[in-house]
């Protein structure tokens, strides 16, 4: 009987960390849908809160410093992973980030492991900026999860283009659904972020970063001097405290401090997406994908984000949402105004065509079949 016959395929995917973000929960997904098509699913890390969430999904995680980019450090994690790669069989090694993709790669190298990247973001150039960047299009098979990415790679790094595949990321369905989410939920979220009921409320996900339109937000909405606003800035207070300051005092100079919340990480987003009754995501740089922006739309929710980065192929303008110049105050005010003045029966029609929008280009049934056609492909 050959290997083949009778050996379960075994995939190692190799991260900084599991604390939050994109890459994070598309490798928590990935590690999920593996072990449920009867596949071995393995992760490596240097750990954090999202563990739990891979090893609940039936995969076994690795604690490794994947997320230092010393040289000597990566070298050794590339020993280690090697270790692993003999250990368990490992038929295919998939990075998502630089780093580890060092590690990964010359492990791959080591075992003659097939090896698979995937670009979650446009990494900035120069001549040794590109150099580290490099390792990602080292793979066999190069994943870009939108087609904005998958451009940026050709144009700047000059791989073949047979050689990369667009994946979009996909959003669960069933998690992401108006008709999952129970009142006992919407209550305990209302109470953890003290969400008025009788105030319009924007809520705006996202990293405590400079780029992420935390900024344009607040001016938008001093500009539009209403007192029915509530916004919710979501994201990690602790992590990000530089930028966590610097909005308060902003907030506090616009005159907002009474209508801007700070709610710190949420772990049921469905819940907080059904109490919004607008999504924003003003980012000032392009999004590798938006996440952001399927999971509003899956919960019939309208979304304002920016026309560039990936934005651009999950909103449909005027129709699930709405796309604005990036860092254009005044545009973002319009829009809000807008939305606001909508009809209750076109906000709902909005919805419903933002939601069909996803179930037809962005589940998570479909990124699973787009990966697994990628992974079986390499083990032909």
């Amino acid at each position: 009987m050959s290997r083949k016959s009778y050996h379960k395929p075994v995939v190692l995917q190799v991260l900084p960390s599991l604390v939050s973000g994109g890459v994070e929960r598309g490798t928590v997904d990935t590690a999920k849908f593996l072990t449920e098509s009867g596949w071995v699913a393995l992760v490596a890390s240097s750990g954090g809160p999202m563990v739990k969430d891979v090893e609940s999904g039936g995969a076994k995680h690795f604690t490794l410093s994947l997320k230092d980019k010393n040289p000597i450090t990566i070298l050794i994690n590339s020993f280690k992973l090697a270790k692993l790669i003999r250990k368990y069989k490992v038929d295919i090694v998939h990075a998502r980030s630089r780093a580890p993709a060092w590690s990964a790669y010359l492990a791959s190298k080591m075992t003659r492991c097939k090896f698979v990247t995937t670009f979650h973001g446009a990494y900035g150039t120069g001549r040794l900026k590109n150099y580290y960047n490099s390792v990602m299009t080292k793979g066999d098979i190069v994943i870009a999860v939108s087609d904005f990415i998958r451009e940026h790679i050709n144009s700047v790094y000059k791989i073949p283009k047979n050689k990369i595949r667009t994946v979009h990321r996909g959003v669960d369905l069933k998690e992401f659904d108006i008709k999952s989410v129970d009142e006992i939920r919407l209550i305990r979220v209302r109470n953890k972020c003290y969400i008025p009921e009788d105030k319009f409320i924007i809520t705006l996900p996202g990293r405590l970063t400079s780029w992420k339109g935390h900024e344009i937000l607040l001016q938008a909405v001093a500009k539009l001097k209403r007192d029915d606003i509530r916004c919710l800035l979501v994201g990690d207070t602790k992590q990000h405290e530089r930028y966590f300051r610097q909005f308060i005092r902003l907030a506090q100079k616009l005159g907002l401090s009474d209508k801007v919340t700070f709610t710190g990480p949420i772990k049921d987003m469905p819940a907080l997406y059904m109490l919004s009754d607008l999504v924003v995501s003003p980012s000032t740089r392009p999004e590798a994908f938006g996440r952001i922006s399927i999971e509003a739309q899956a919960m019939r929710r309208p979304i304002i984000a920016t026309d560039i980065g990936g934005y651009k192929e999950t909103i449909i303008d005027g129709k699930t949402g709405f796309l604005i110049p990036p860092g254009d105050v005044d545009a973002l005010e319009e829009k809000i105004l807008f939305v606001m003045n909508l009809s209750e029966e076109k906000r709902a029609a909005m919805g419903r065509a933002a939601r069909k929008n996803i179930e037809s280009n962005f589940s998570l049934a479909q990124m699973k079949e787009a990966v697994m056609t990628i992974y079986k492909s390499l083990l032909l």
